[in-house]
């Protein structure tokens, strides 16, 4: 049996596990995660010259990926409506957090058939994240022709009434082809 919301506990001892698992009643939760994510992302660069962080999202359509952006964007202080970026392929957005002015550029690849169209977005934008100190949000990484090393992962699916989180955090020192969302491995 599904508790009707795990987010409560989501982040208790986020940082001894790699993988997080996540029942998320409704759009509010799935809000709620981004806020927390963005929490986290916010410390998240690796020792040595910071380096935005990348999450990639993944799931089917309706399953919420834009909807944990608005969280992301929330906590980062964005007061812009967050839509998806399918037709425009990429957003970029400007904030006031708490610690200072942060921006987020949101990616949606899902049009983009070509894993070779997809890379060269994906590259332009990543330059464009560093440049902003932005966080990158990525829909659709599926598409990609590779897997970006340090990403954070969330695996959205519907189930029932709400959905099912699959939060993975990196790890440093991870292994050199960290599988992808879905059961097997993403692109290489």
């Amino acid at each position: 049996m599904q508790p009707t919301s795990a987010l409560n506990q989501a982040f208790e001892g986020s940082r001894k596990w790699s993988v997080e698992r996540l029942w998320l009643a409704d759009a509010t939760d799935t809000a709620a995660l981004g806020q927390r994510l963005a929490q986290e992302l916010a410390g998240a660069g690796p020792g040595g010259p910071w380096q935005p962080p990348i999450l990639l999202l993944s799931g089917g359509l309706g399953a919420g990926k834009t909807c944990l952006v608005q969280g992301l964007a929330a906590e980062l202080g964005i007061n812009e409506a967050i839509t998806s970026p399918t037709f425009a392929l990429a957003q970029h957005y400007q904030g006031q957090g708490r610690a200072g002015p942060t921006a987020l550029v949101h990616l949606d690849l899902y049009r983009l058939e070509l894993a070779a169209a997809a890379d060269d977005l994906f590259a332009q934008e990543e330059e464009e994240a560093a440049a902003l100190g932005a966080l990158l949000a990525v829909e659709w990484p599926e598409r990609l022709g590779f897997w970006p090393q340090g990403a954070w992962q969330v695996e959205l699916q519907l189930e029932g009434e709400g959905r099912l989180a699959l939060v993975t955090r990196p790890q440093l020192g991870a292994p050199e082809g960290a599988p992808g969302p879905g059961a097997g491995a993403g692109p290489q």
